[in-house]
This record gives C-alpha cells, structure tokens and sequence, in this order.
C-alpha cells in the first residue's frame, strides 16, 4: 500500500493503547504512530505513567472493573494515610511523646512494637528501668495479635474466598474502629493498656482479612495469568497514594497537634470518605463465579421470572455486608452422618436422588454430603437445591407452616431439578458465568455410600 508518506511495509501495536506504522520512502525506513504526525510529549508522559503504575497489556490483561476498582481503591488507601498518622500521632502521645520522664528504653520498645498489631503499649515504662510489668504488656501484646491471627485464618479463611466482598469491608470498617480506639486511648490513662491491645487484635484481623481477600480479588482481576504483576503494581500504585498521604500529612500534624476536637473532626472526616469509597469498590467488582450469595439472586430471579441475571445485574444486588442470618444456613461437603443418622435416612435421601451428591436437613441446616466423582455442574446443582430448601425452611414462611416433611421436601427439590437445572445452567453459561469453576464453600469430605437395591 502506497501513501504520501511512502510505502507501508509493516503495522504493529502494543495491546489496544497504540499502533504503529512502518514506511519505506527512498530506501529509508521510518516508523510512526498511527493516526498521529509524531507522538507529542504528553502521549509519552501518559505512556510512561501506564508502564509502571498500570499491568502490562492493560486494558485486555486485566477485568472490565479493574479501572473503577482502583480507583475507589485510591480513594480509599489515601484517607486511610491520613486518619492512620492521626491515630498515631494520638498513640504516640499517649505513650509519653513529648513527656520528659520518657526513657531511651521505652521510645526504643515503643519503636520496636510498631511493627505488631498490638503497639504503642509502654507508657508504662516511662521510668529509668525497664520494669517487670513492662515486659508483660510487651510479651501479651505481641502474643494475644500473633494468637488472634490464627484464630481468625482458622475459623473463617475458607471465608475469605467465597465472600471476599464481604470480608473487605469487614477489614476496612474494623481498621477504622481500631484507629478510632488509639486516637480516644490518650483520654482515658486507667483503660490505656486495654483500648490499644484491642486496636491491636482489631489490627491483626484485619491484616489477615485485608490481604487474603486482596488476593481473591487479584485472582478476579487477573486474565493472563498475570497475578504476580497486578499484585506489583497494585503495590507501586499503594506507595504513589502514602506518599501523597505523607506530604500532606507533613503539613496536617502542625495544625491539629494539640487540638483534640479537630483531630477527632478530621479524623471522622476521612473515616466518612474511607469507608464510602471502600463500599464504592467492592461494589464495583464485578465476578463472574458464582458463590453462594450470587447463584441464589441468579436462581431465585430465574424461578421467579424465568430469566437469568447477568453477572453485572447479580452483583449490583449481592450484600457486601456481613448480617445475621435469617434464613437457614447450609453447609457444603459434610460427613455422611450430619445428612443422614440411619440406614432408613439413607434410603430416604436416595428416593428420587441420581445424583453423586446426598441433601438433607438436619439441626436447622440444609447439609449437603458430596461423592467423589462429582463434577463442578454437579456441584452447582446440589447447590441449587440447598437455596431452594433454605428458602422453603426459612422463618418468613414460618407463618405457613409447611405441610410436608423434611424428607419430602428434599424429594421434591430432586424432581424440580430433573425438571428445570439443564435449561438454567444452559441460561447460566449464555449470561456470561464461569461455570469452569466456583466460589461455593464445600468443605473437603467426600463419600463413597451404597445404593438402596445392593
């Protein structure tokens, strides 16, 4: 092809972003972006900025909401900058900064303790020893946030896959109550040591369910296996943010020290804007597995208007907020024995049942027991079956009490299954879900049982 500027010998372009084109014009070659005369000085600023703040082959590399995400997630890491050097301007004066009776050695604890949950504890130590009592609170307060960490991994990590919307709230609204709790520790001397050591179990909370679901969230975003550099440059945008926070920290600290009613006005200030962006950003995500809070609004909207909601529509309407459980919980991948208690039970949960899975209600719950060789699509479908079970036992309909037994419910929901599952995971998958995989909370047991006729 033969232009003006000569003949075209060859294009090319980095992901979406650029495109270049090769001329040979009196045995020279010359190379220019498309579209353009030359590429101007702000191209290559904005070029430049992409590269080390923004994954490689970004846009395609990453989820349509990584944009939004990020931004809200800015928002959000440089009001917590500030309302963070706040508590620790207040925590810092609460253990004797600026106090003339401070020792070398309790400054030196002091600095060492900032780097575990629970710090800022040796106000007491403000003597020309390092007492007894010292050592304690510096032993307690490190143990009780190393301790509070593997409780916490321990009893809710699965957690933190499945409802990773959830849990990063949770840890932003816990952070801020934390912080909250060292700004007013100063204030009350008697209950200091108490207030900051809670901050401290608080912190260490959050410290595993901020960077668990951090992770879960990267994996969402990540579409060429490219984790690993997303995590980076989520790192190199976080350290851009506290270096912005820091500059006008710098500047905030002269104005509020002394004044606790406008460090306390400032500081819920940049809670507000904190927990408002950080709503604004889970929001924002948009997954495309299903959990068990997504395929029950996917479900419930397809019994109620034969439709399937898109994962943008399922996800503007999943809670992000931890709440107390009105409806009856289920529990994916028991033991045999929390379905079924008898060779009778067992004959009753395979009546109407083909399925490598068993379901029954037992102590409140909807239990689901899984068999070995069950497949993702198999999963789903017990699933699908365990929402609709919940929904028919929860207490709203308890002003109807239901006229059959448990067990024929659960036969019931086998033949609704037979009927209407094929066409809803087909329904599914043309929305636009993942059915590869899911975010549903089976836990690791798997039978092997006998069939009723052997």
């Amino acid at each position: 092809m033969e232009t003006a500027r000569g003949v075209v010998l060859a294009t090319e372009r980095y992901g979406s972003a650029e495109s270049w084109k090769y001329f040979a014009k009196d045995a020279v070659m010359e190379r220019r972006r498309d579209g353009s005369k030359c590429e101007s000085r702000g191209n290559s600023i904005v070029g430049a900025f992409k590269s080390v703040f923004l994954p490689q082959g970004y846009p395609e590399s990453v989820s349509d909401d990584y944009l939004q995400y990020q931004f809200w997630d800015t928002v959000q890491a440089f009001s917590s900058s500030l309302s963070g050097t706040l508590a620790t301007q207040a925590s810092l004066k609460g253990v004797g900064v600026g106090n003339q009776e401070a020792t070398v050695a309790a400054a030196t604890i002091t600095w060492l303790l900032r780097g575990y949950p629970l710090k800022y504890t040796t106000h007491v130590c403000n003597s020309s020893t390092v007492s007894a009592t010292c050592k304690l609170i510096v032993f307690s307060a490190d143990g009780t946030g190393m301790l509070g960490r593997i409780l916490f991994a321990w009893q809710k990590g699965s957690k933190l896959d499945s409802e990773a919307k959830k849990w990063r709230l949770f840890a932003d609204v816990l952070n801020d109550i934390a912080m909250f709790m060292e700004i007013l520790a100063p204030y009350f001397p008697a209950c200091f040591i108490l207030i900051v050591c809670t901050a401290g179990i608080f912190k260490s909370l959050v410290g595993v369910a901020g960077g668990a679901t951090r992770a879960a969230l990267t994996v969402h975003q990540a579409r060429r296996d490219n984790m690993a550099d997303i995590s980076a440059k989520d790192g190199s945008q976080e350290t851009l943010v506290n270096l912005a926070g820091l500059l006008v920290s710098l500047m905030l600290i002269p104005i509020v020290t002394d004044n606790p009613i406008l460090t306390v006005s400032l500081f819920l200030l940049f809670t507000v804007l904190h927990l408002f962006a950080n709503y604004k950003a889970v929001r924002s995500v948009v997954m495309e597995t299903l959990n068990e809070a997504r395929l029950s609004i996917v479900l419930k909207g397809y019994l109620r208007d034969g439709r399937v909601l898109s994962p943008l529509e399922a996800n503007q309407r999943e809670p992000v907020l931890l709440e107390f459980r009105k409806t009856v919980p289920i529990k994916l991948g028991v033991r045999l024995q929390e379905v079924v208690e008898s060779p009778e039970d067992l004959n009753l949960a395979l009546k109407e049942n083909n399925m490598p899975y068993l379901l029954g209600v037992r102590n409140g719950c909807v239990c689901v027991c899984l068999g070995p060789e069950a497949s993702v699509h198999d999963e789903i479908r017990a699933m699908c079956q365990a929402v609709w079970l919940s929904s028919k036992l929860s207490p709203p309909t308890s002003r109807d009490p239901p006229t059959q037994s448990n067990w024929e419910m659960v036969h019931e929901s086998h033949k609704m299954m037979d009927t209407i599952f094929k066409p809803f995971l087909k329904g599914v998958e043309a929305a636009g879900w993942d059915t590869t995989r899911t975010l549903l909370d089976w836990d690791e047991w798997r039978v092997e049982w006998k069939t009723k006729n052997h």
